[in-house]
């Protein structure tokens, strides 16, 4: 999850890159050739990629990752068509957003350093909270889901753009090009707004997502969340910030659950990404709610919570680093 500058590409790095392209189109087949003009609806269409290209149109990896730079989230980064991804095009299209003028590249290539597959890591994570309460942290329980994290992607798709990389200290990988983001070191990202309560989150139920607004409705960040089920349905209303507490431990009370196992108990959950709650969790004035991180990116925006308000781990950490106790929150139909 902590960033640290993208390697600048060199020679040997071009040349990396221009393999990566062509690795991107041979495992994503039809996927790749899934290409959109930028800001329109998804369609499958068939396609070459030079095809795509000529045509003025980018892969879905492509706009995924212009996405993430925008600030208009599309979730874990995977390469492939989503609602997460429509639902991002369609935001940064009403707020006027021009991803073409973002002609950086997609992907660059970076070499991993020493402390970022140094762990500790945490193997194998039971799925049990109680199994859980008894470990020290809940750590990536990997150098790749580590490194995937800190590129906003999936694991599988770090995999299809390295094939045979070992993931190993000092090796040379293809990863998507994202800027880190408030919440991550070592900097705040480019854009990014001084925190206050003249800033509004806005969580819609109906389009699984959450718009930090400012003052004059100008959109500042965009993502997609999980929010609430019928069980435990997102309470509809108007709220605040009270604390934000980074890297939090998750009490867990099974009498707030209605699916809990009857004989599990009280317990404290160890810190960590693979928390119940991620890197993250964002108080609220409504009691037992709040706004978090997950252990599980790519379930986001496609799975039910227990009425809080999930995001992925990088989503929620700039979330957190633009907000403060007071910052308004909707939770809308």
């Amino acid at each position: 999850m902590t960033s640290s500058g993208i390697s600048r590409q060199n020679g040997d790095q071009k040349s990396v890159i221009k393999r990566a392209r062509w690795t991107i189109a041979a495992f994503f087949g039809a996927m790749t050739a899934v290409a959109v003009p930028i800001g329109g609806a998804a369609q499958q269409k068939p396609a070459s990629a030079p095809q795509a290209q000529a045509a003025g149109a980018i892969s879905v990896l492509d706009q995924q990752i212009r996405l993430d730079r925008a600030g208009f989230s599309p979730g874990e980064i995977d390469g492939v068509p989503g609602a997460n991804t429509d639902r991002a095009l369609a935001a940064a299209k009403k707020a006027g957003r021009d991803l073409e003028s973002d002609s950086a590249e997609t992907t660059v290539a970076h070499k991993i350093a020493p402390e970022e597959v140094a762990g500790p890591f945490t193997q194998p994570i039971p799925r049990d909270l109680m199994e859980q309460s008894k470990l020290e942290a809940l750590n990536y329980s990997s150098a790749l889901e580590a490194l995937g994290e800190r590129f906003h992607c999936s694991p599988a798709l770090l995999r299809k753009l390295n094939p045979g990389a070992k993931f190993a200290a000092g090796e040379s990988i293809t990863v998507p090009n994202v800027m880190p983001r408030g919440g991550e070191e070592p900097a705040p990202a480019r854009g990014s707004v001084p925190p206050g309560p003249a800033l509004t989150i806005v969580v819609s139920k109906s389009t699984s997502s959450l718009t930090l607004v400012d003052e004059k409705g100008t959109v500042v960040f965009h993502a997609p969340v999980t929010s609430g089920s019928e069980h435990d349905p997102l309470p509809i209303g108007k709220w605040a910030v009270t604390t934000v507490s980074r890297r939090p431990a998750f009490h867990y009370n099974p009498e707030l659950f209605w699916d809990a196992n009857p004989t599990h108990a009280k317990a404290k959950i160890p810190a960590g990404p693979n928390n119940p709650v991620g890197l993250v969790w964002i108080d609220l004035t409504r009691e037992h709610y709040g706004i978090h991180g997950t252990p599980e990116p790519g379930k986001i925006g496609h799975t039910e919570s227990h009425g809080c308000v999930r995001l992925t781990n990088w989503d929620a950490l700039h979330v957190a680093s633009l907000v403060r106790k007071g910052t308004v929150v909707l939770f809308e139909q």
